[in-house]
């Protein structure tokens, strides 16, 4: 266990998984403890998106493919892709992948079924009518990244939901690696019921959507995960009303597991690594109340990572990540709630009746046998969650997120007559005449005054 020295040392150094005694820090040292990593120089990635996105509006279809051969190693043969090329890909994917990719989806389509809402209508006093409908987004532009590795899952929560809400115009945009889009990709797009795909990633494929090109439709809203570029992107064209709205705000991915002295480290540690293979900015951090499981959990975290593949991502997120002991898990759940991670996995004696104290996280992850990549794939819950700390007031992709809810109101005679006054007694404390003009026109036409005579 570190001392106090070693330990406000260790959270300078880029050794991996140090282990921290969270409660010898000082209150500045406990936030340097829970930092999340800096998504690099915001100013300078702002300023070269706001140009990327003026360009693609400017030239189209031709900013397009340029950045498509400057930034994915070669521009595609067409920006739509071709249905004869989603067929290829569904032929070659294998029968084995088709049926894990259907799988996932049932699942992901029955969590999302469920969360449809009923109309509402109602009488809120005799002769007041209120309602309120529900609606899918016309057009949303669906995107899914593929840096590193193609991920068919993003797809899926977002395709599946749109679907059940009815959104008419679906198109995914997808950067072509070397000119060409994966074929697992293609294959869950077309399983998911998208055929309207465009081969261009990056912030030049979220200004297509938000803006339209002579070949990419605008779209309402936009959905999906993606760099600093792409989520910098999507933050510009939702503050312009001629942009497209979005999903929520997210940075690089990140995991907190509490576990005690029941959890077994080797879990823990491959929950650990899962998050933080996905990026060098991923972080990965573990609240215990057992010292001795922490220095298990390093010790398996740092054996499993020498069998993986992507050991430069995760040498990079593993400095950014911390192993952190606490006195109880009362102290534990309030660190969680404050840092709010994207996902918290709770591996400790009767996980469930912690639940209830849990107030800021995306998604939450149950007992030792609920691993962080089940939600991810194939549960069924939506994987597009809050990051950076925003699941303190975002929730995670949901059904209603494809949908306008439009509220209705609808008042009878005798429903103005009896609930107008007090309308216009309000519209008088804030100052605004016209508001009580409305009203009262109205009230007096009722009592037989015509309304003509009193704007004369």
């Amino acid at each position: 266990m570190s001392s106090a020295d070693s330990a406000q040392e260790d959270l300078g150094e880029n050794s991996l998984l140090p282990i921290i005694d969270f409660n010898v820090l000082s209150a500045d040292a406990q936030q340097r403890a829970l930092e999340r990593p800096q998504m690099g120089d915001m100013a300078d990635i702002a300023s070269r998106v706001r140009e990327t996105i003026a360009d693609v509006r400017t030239r189209g279809d031709v900013a397009l493919l340029h950045y498509a051969e400057h930034y994915d190693g070669g521009a595609p043969q067409a920006l739509r892709v071709d249905s004869k090329i989603i067929d290829e890909a569904m032929a070659a994917l294998g029968r084995d992948a088709l049926a894990a990719l259907q799988r996932a989806i049932g699942n992901v389509r029955r969590f999302h079924e469920a969360q449809r809402l009923a109309p509402i209508t109602l009488e809120t006093e005799p002769g007041v009518r209120c309602e309120r409908l529900l609606r899918p987004i016309e057009r949303v532009g669906l995107y899914v990244p593929a840096g590193s590795a193609p991920l068919p899952s993003a797809l899926i929560m977002s395709a599946i939901p749109a679907a059940i809400a009815g959104c008419p115009v679906r198109i995914l945009c997808t950067p072509a690696r070397g000119g060409t889009v994966s074929p697992v990709i293609l294959a869950a797009a077309r399983l998911c019921g998208i055929d309207s795909i465009f081969a261009i990633g990056g912030a030049q494929a979220i200004a297509g959507m938000a803006y339209g090109t002579e070949t990419i439709p605008k779209v309402d809203k936009i959905f999906g995960p993606g760099s600093a570029w792409v989520t910098v992107a999507k933050q510009q064209v939702a503050q312009d009303p001629e942009g497209a709205a979005i999903d929520l705000p997210a940075g690089p991915s990140e995991v907190m597991v509490i576990a005690d002295e029941t959890a077994r480290a080797t879990f823990v540690a491959a929950d650990l690594l899962a998050q933080a293979e996905h990026d060098p900015l991923s972080q990965a951090l573990l609240i215990t109340t057992s010292p001795a499981l922490a220095a298990q959990v390093r010790e398996a975290a740092l054996r499993q990572y020498q069998g993986l593949s992507r050991q430069s991502i995760l040498r990079e997120s593993l400095q950014r990540s911390r192993l952190l002991c606490v006195n109880d898990l009362s102290q534990a759940i309030d660190i969680a709630n404050r840092y709010a991670p994207e996902h918290l996995l709770l591996q400790v004696r009767e996980p469930r009746q912690w639940l209830d104290q849990v107030t800021s996280a995306g998604s939450v992850f149950l007992g030792d046998w609920s691993p962080e990549p089940m939600g991810d794939y194939c549960s069924g819950t939506n994987h597009v969650l809050p990051t950076y700390g925003y699941a303190r007031a975002y929730s995670g992709l949901s059904l209603l997120d494809f949908s306008k809810r439009i509220t209705v109101q609808e008042l009878s005679a005798d429903g103005l007559r009896n609930l107008g006054p007090t309308a216009s007694l309000l519209a008088g404390l804030e100052g605004l005449d016209a508001h009580a003009l409305a009203v009262n026109l109205r009230l007096d036409v009722l009592q037989g005054v015509d309304a003509e005579t009193l704007t004369s």
